[in-house]
């Protein structure tokens, strides 16, 4: 596992997946599965994969939380940055701080929190985990009104944070005051546009983000690669191309559920047997798996 500081040239070296996490039928961890899954993402270029909102973190219990970090340091390539992530509940976090600092990774991305929380007390949060963490946290920033950015100056003149994960959903994408606003105060090369592959090429040519998330990449991580370096090398005709390829099993993902859709498009594909998602979330019905598996299956024919 890489374990080296995060830097920009880091961000923008790979596309990062955000895997979905795959899990027995009685919901433990399925470690041969997950593997499968790494080895398919590595397999394709990829070297980062931040394990978050796709993997259901959100309800992951405490009592496995050990386990968990203990798999994803055990499964990287040598080449690969694993980031978990904590949270979004204040206590969860700083409980799972304790577990991280047994470990290596060189960052972990606190899961954003939408209600019960302020400016003020959001940067008390980081700063608080940090301390006890003993290294910079990933801001996940996903909703509006979630941080000003005068607070994540803040954080950011004091060390606190690694990078930030930008995934507001706009109308129009090239019309984001609150982003401009972003870029001009911390600057764009620790900022990673975080919707995957639809708004990405916007997000690096005219705010200069780092590069981008993905849970897509998932299926074809080769293709989403050659995207990056599509947009990195202005190449906007390929880039394009490429985004209108992932555009099916995205507009899956945007009408029926993000992460629902994902967990189950790995395993219909064929990649890695991702299990039961885990609760509070459902698995899909027959009729969405049927669109979810030939979307996915399409898209993996393409790398």
């Amino acid at each position: 596992m890489n374990t080296s500081p995060i830097t920009p040239a880091t961000l923008s070296s790979s596309v990062i997946a955000v895997p979905p996490l795959a899990r027995n039928g009685d919901l433990t961890l399925n470690r041969a599965e997950n593997e499968k899954l790494i080895r398919h993402l590595e397999s394709g270029g990829v070297t980062t994969l931040l394990y978050g909102g796709n993997a259901v973190l959100y309800h992951v219990a405490l009592s496995e939380y050990a386990e968990l970090l203990t798999l994803l340091s055990e499964a990287a390539g040598a080449d690969t940055l694993m980031i978990p992530s904590v949270g979004p509940a204040y206590g969860t976090m700083m409980d799972q701080a304790a577990f991280l600092r047994d470990f290596d990774f060189p960052t972990a991305m606190i899961l954003p929190q939408r209600d019960q929380c302020t400016f003020s007390g959001i940067a008390t949060g980081v700063r608080r985990f940090v301390d006890s963490f003993g290294r910079p946290a990933v801001l996940y920033i996903k909703h509006d009104g979630l941080i000003d950015v005068r607070t994540v100056r803040s954080l950011m003149q004091d060390g606190l944070i690694s990078w930030i994960k930008y995934a507001i959903v706009r109308e129009d994408t090239s019309d984001d005051g609150y982003l401009r606003e972003l870029v001009d105060t911390v600057g764009p090369d620790l900022i990673v546009s975080g919707i995957g592959e639809q708004p990405a090429r916007t997000h690096m040519q005219q705010f200069g983000l780092s590069g981008f998330t993905s849970g897509c990449v998932c299926v074809a991580p080769k293709l989403s690669m050659e995207m990056l370096h599509a947009i990195k090398a202005g190449d906007n005709d390929s880039a394009e191309q490429i985004r209108r390829t992932f555009e099916p099993l995205e507009d899956l993902r945007n009408s029926i559920n993000p992460v629902r859709v994902l967990h189950s498009a790995v395993a219909l594909a064929g990649i890695a047997d991702t299990g039961p998602i885990l609760p509070l979330l459902s698995d899909l019905n027959e009729q969405d798996r049927e669109r979810v598996k030939k979307a996915a299956c399409e898209l993996l024919a393409q790398q």
